[in-house]
């Protein structure tokens, strides 16, 4: 017991070199290019991570797992994710990882004289960690991803259909990139109701951003119409391509009750006169 008694003491108290010694380690045997920040974070998360195992063993019980080993799992997913990198770029450290800290732990073992049992239980306790850390990781990442896509996901529907303020009482409604039902959605809940705060009189619906439509979604865009129109505001439309206006024609929209312009200056030029 004497012999894992000061092995535990030892990494407890030189927590701060064996710390550096795995970082630089790591970095060596992967020909990593990082920042000395970035180095220093790790190395302070594996002060951590070392006292609280020097602790475990004192005490005889289930190896502890830090919460600063968590939450730096979890900024490296954030950040990766913040970077648009793959969680391969932070996993594939963890195999090297692993064999550092075994490679320092038998050293170690070697030294203190523990047993072949002690020294295996030593190397078994920090894989553990490094396996919580690896799993916090792949949870985080995952759940960042999902955010930031939903988060992207609004911003570019929020791109797709803007509204563009002209007169006191006319907004230009540019519609942007491909026409999807999402974004048909986007703009029956979302923009529709910020038009209708505006208390403006003419909406100028600018098609010349259009990639494409379908049959399903020129009728939807027809609905978006009509309710605009329920609501006492005059819709104008503008920029309608050739192909559009085949579309629209296949789906059996009626255009006879919309005005209709080659360009939105026409349009607006309409509204002034």
């Amino acid at each position: 017991m004497s012999s894992l008694k000061d092995f535990s003491q030892y990494i407890s108290e030189h927590a701060d070199t064996l710390s550096a010694e795995v970082v630089e380690s790591v970095v060596q045997e992967m020909h990593l290019d990082i920042p000395e920040w970035e180095k220093e974070q790790a190395a302070s998360m594996y002060i951590e991570l070392l006292g609280f195992f020097g602790q475990s063993l004192l005490k005889g019980g289930q190896v502890e797992v830090p919460e600063a080993l968590i939450e730096w799992s979890k900024s490296n997913a954030e950040m990766q994710v913040a970077s648009g990198g793959k969680i391969s770029e932070i996993v594939i450290r963890y195999p090297v990882t692993r064999q550092i800290f075994s490679e320092v732990f038998t050293r170690l073992s070697l030294k203190f004289g523990l047993s072949v049992v002690e020294s295996a239980n030593a190397i078994k306790g920090i894989n553990a960690i490094l396996d919580v850390s690896l799993n916090e990781t792949f949870y985080a990442f995952e759940r960042f991803s999902e955010r930031y896509q939903a988060e992207k996901q609004v911003e570019l529907l929020n791109l797709s259909a803007p509204i563009v303020p002209i007169l006191e009482d006319v907004v230009v409604l540019p519609l942007i990139g491909v026409i999807d039902s999402y974004r048909i959605a986007h703009i029956m809940n979302n923009v529709i109701p910020r038009i209708a705060e505006m208390n403006v009189n003419h909406v100028i619906t600018d098609f010349s951003g259009v990639l494409t439509i379908d049959d399903h979604i020129a009728q939807s865009l027809q609905e978006i119409g009509g309710t605009l129109r329920l609501m006492g505001i005059h819709v104008i439309i503008a920029g309608l391509r050739p192909d559009l206006v085949q579309t629209i024609v296949h789906s059996g929209i009626d255009m006879l009750d919309a005005d209709v312009y080659a360009t939105v200056k026409q349009a607006l030029e309409s509204v002034k006169y």
